[in-house]
């Protein structure tokens, strides 16, 4: 890597953000802290298309941090449905209440360091970045698939510790948020062009298959009790599944068992 090849590849990312950036994304409409967050744990894993609606709603029902975090349980994950993966609004809802509890409500103390319950190092430094515009080096799946697809082509397994030098580099001098959304972009961009370069990184996970899967059985029961209480054996999976999918709800402190059976929160 040498500083022609890092300008050419600057060129490539502003030239693809001027011309087909997603600029009307709204949470890129905003610094406001809250709201960024509560964008960046809602696209873990879910698409933007389906991001955008829920976002929307989710701000409606809970506009800041201290209405979030006097929520109940139910009441979050009831709006949380349709994004999967519901872990990660308790999550949210538990920074939530860390957040307006031990830090006034304010998000950018909370993200100092890596304190928030259930908030990892890339959701803090993306926080930081969006809403703050510091430097951070945020390391996403549509980042990787940038980078590896221009400086690693010929090369089949590559660390995120062989790419973080050459992103640093790139970023010098960048303004971080902008910087961040046109890397973003342009790594969907040549996921879609190529076999998705991101698959080469060493810290590359596939999801799994969700039909058949326990978080199938898990987004079942979780809508039921939403209904109110009713009798799990009423939906359409073995036994064996229901008891093994409800133990990890338990487990996750997303449901508790009761007398009268199982309940959220």
């Amino acid at each position: 890597m040498n500083s022609s090849e890092i300008r050419a590849f600057r060129r490539a990312v502003w030239d693809y953000w001027k011309k087909q950036g997603r600029h009307d994304l709204p949470w890129r409409k905003t610094t406001d802290p809250y709201r960024i967050l509560v964008s960046e744990v809602m696209l873990q894993q879910t698409q933007v298309p389906r991001v955008i609606e829920k976002y929307a709603e989710f701000l409606g029902l809970f506009p800041t941090v201290h209405v979030l975090a006097q929520a109940k349980l139910a009441e979050v994950l009831r709006a949380w449905s349709g994004l999967g993966y519901n872990r990660r609004g308790k999550y949210l809802h538990d920074a939530a209440k860390v957040i307006a509890g031990e830090f006034n409500g304010s998000v950018h103390d909370a993200t100092a360091e890596n304190k928030l319950p259930g908030i990892g190092p890339y959701t803090r430094a993306a926080v930081r970045a969006f809403a703050f515009d510091e430097p951070h080096t945020l390391l996403e799946t549509n980042v990787r698939a940038a980078f590896i697809h221009h400086f690693f082509a010929d090369k089949e397994a590559v660390s995120d510790k062989e790419l973080i030098p050459i992103m640093e580099a790139a970023a010098a001098d960048q303004d971080p948020r902008e910087w961040h959304w046109a890397l973003m972009d342009y790594g969907t961009h040549l996921k879609k062009l190529h076999k998705n370069p991101a698959r080469k990184s060493t810290g590359y996970v596939r999801q799994s298959k969700f039909e058949g899967s326990t978080r199938e059985v898990r987004g079942a029961i979780l809508r039921q009790l939403h209904r109110g209480p009713s009798s799990l054996l009423e939906l359409p999976f073995s036994h064996d599944r229901i008891q093994k999918a409800a133990a990890n709800l338990v487990r996750d402190g997303l449901i508790k068992q009761t007398k009268k059976g199982y309940v959220i929160g």
